[in-house]
């Protein structure tokens, strides 16, 4: 029996024990009782956290098998979010559901099944997301395509998902409140690709295609409540607020011929775009707050940044998030080029302790990967070997971010990297803070007496090689 029969035969059993519980127990109206458990393999992290709202409700600690089981005895229906680091998904609780999960964490979404009360709400949520994702990836070179032929396509697809809707809908009768999420999942991501179209269509063909669209592409803006706040923190509604906000300023920046800097100026306008499209100041904080964290890690000019900053303050009343705003802000001007690099203590294959410092006699790249994904690992040291053979003269540090020692060293045994490029930082979560790293793919490159050239590169980028000449 496979590893993958053996779990979905365990999560089987556990169900029908939830179910028969349950069955066995009347609830009353007023009776909000739920369970929530489940398994999860290859785990990334000991707990799985539940949040409402972007607000970390309750954090759940897995045993020895890596299972985990909570009773509420109160729990409000509506959308949830779970997550085991640094992955998450949505699940939706109904009046008195038990829901159990089955996941190996290394193909989370894949590998991710529900059973138990309520499962098939939550099923059909996943099938539709990894449908999403499919079709995200075959449509991307659509996007070359002239306006009529992008959007035959496009429809195509939103009607195949609408069917799928309706198709489910009438099998499980689900309730208003989830019907809700079930529509905003189906219509946004097709609205977001809507949106995506004459940028991507521009970065892909050369040719401007925004002002030859009909008069009546947008019409869907007007079908859509901006603020829903039931929505907040559900991904398709916040993926399209993003979208949709880009492509107004991109719009506006098109001509652009303003003599100080476009991105500032970008982005001071998407704050003023946001303040005006948005009444529910939970979702325009939330927005004001998006716009000036991605900002905050793409712009270290000082005075650029100080008159963004002057902007959001004005306009955003979150305070609880203004002093992280201004925390990344600070670390991020730390790093610009020409300031000496904040030194850290790696360890090397050999358990050894070496300072940064001591590391960078030469133009140096630094770049980071996980255990926990195994394409950017294998691609991220792929490029550097290029790029290291490209320039011999410039160090390629690579730096492991997991926890764990000893799972580092038994990853590199089935590769054939330079042992002596390759370390450990068991002080990941300080380093992360200061040296201001958001995203894996995050590249640092210092010069030969350890100050900054790029302290925001990213090894993927196409023209990355003019940093390293």
């Amino acid at each position: 029996m496979t590893t993958q029969n053996k779990t979905t035969l365990l999560l089987a059993i556990l169900s029908l024990i939830f179910l028969s519980a349950c069955q066995n127990k009347k609830f009353k109206d007023h009776d909000f009782t739920a369970y929530f458990g489940g398994e999860i393999q290859n785990p990334t992290s000991q707990y799985v956290i539940l949040f409402k709202d972007n607000l970390a409700i309750d954090s759940i600690l897995l045993d020895e098998k890596n299972r985990f089981f909570k009773k509420y005895d109160s729990l409000a229906p509506g959308m949830y979010t779970f997550k085991n680091e640094p992955e998450y998904q949505h699940i939706y609780f109904d009046k008195n559901d038990s829901l159990m999960l089955s996941l190996n964490a290394r193909y989370f979404d894949q590998t991710l099944v529900f059973g138990g009360r309520g499962d098939l709400k939550n099923n059909f949520l996943i099938d539709l997301y990894l449908k999403n994702n499919n079709d995200r990836t075959n449509l991307f070179k659509d996007y070359d395509k002239k306006h009529t032929a992008f959007r035959r396509i496009l429809d195509s697809i939103y009607k195949d998902k609408k069917d799928f809707y309706n198709q489910r809908k009438e099998a499980i009768q689900w309730n208003e409140d989830f019907d809700m999420y079930a529509r905003a999942f189906v219509n946004y991501n097709h609205y977001v690709r809507l949106e995506l179209y004459p940028y991507i269509h521009n970065k892909r063909t050369g040719v401007e295609i925004a002002q030859q669209l009909p008069k009546d592409y947008y019409n869907y803006r007007n079908l859509i409540d901006l603020n829903d706040e039931k929505l907040i923190s559900f991904q398709p509604f916040t993926s399209y607020l993003t979208a949709m906000l880009n492509n107004i300023v991109y719009e506006q920046c098109l001509d652009d011929t303003i003599n100080y800097d476009l991105a500032l100026h970008c982005n001071i306008e998407k704050l003023k775009q946001a303040d005006k499209l948005f009444q529910s100041s939970k979702i325009k904080n939330m927005v004001l707050n998006n716009i000036a964290f991605m900002y905050m890690l793409e712009d270290q000019n000082l005075l650029n940044n100080q008159a963004f900053l002057n902007e959001y303050f004005k306009l955003s009343t979150d305070k609880s998030n203004h002093n992280e705003i201004v925390k990344i802000s600070e670390n991020a001007q730390a790093l610009k080029p020409g300031s000496n690099f904040p030194d850290e203590i790696f360890t090397d294959i050999d358990g050894n302790k070496k300072s940064l410092k001591s590391l960078t006699n030469k133009q140096t790249v630094i770049y980071f990967w996980s255990t926990k994904s195994i394409s950017h690992l294998e691609s991220a040291h792929k490029k550097a070997i290029e790029y290291q053979q490209k320039f011999p003269n410039t160090n390629f540090l690579s730096v492991n971010i997991d926890d764990d020692f000893i799972s580092w060293k038994k990853a590199l045994a089935n590769y054939n990297f330079d042992k002596n490029l390759e370390f450990h930082n068991t002080n990941y979560k300080n380093s992360k803070d200061k040296w201001v790293i958001t995203k894996i793919h995050r590249t640092i490159i210092l010069n030969a007496d350890g100050t900054i050239k790029n302290a925001f590169a990213n090894l993927f980028d196409a023209d990355f090689d003019k940093n390293l000449q």
